[in-house]
């Protein structure tokens, strides 16, 4: 499994937008994540529910407010 790496905010936001990353709030429940959410962020529930169907070589983006 690969290390994880820190990157800063300009280069998430980049990843996303291009399509090159998947943003993930890491709060899980609904409250948490209406509250603190990115725009283009997926909650950690949905996440759970996509794993099966990702791409192996999909970059997961994690954050937490």
């Amino acid at each position: 499994m690969a290390e994880a790496v820190r990157i800063d905010c300009e280069e998430a936001r980049a990843k996303v937008q291009a399509n090159e990353a998947l943003l993930v709030c890491a709060y899980d429940s609904d409250k948490e994540f209406n509250k603190n959410h990115l725009d283009g962020a997926i909650s950690f529930a949905v996440f759970r529910e996509m794993v099966p169907s990702l791409a192996k070589d999909k970059e997961i983006i994690f954050y937490c407010a």
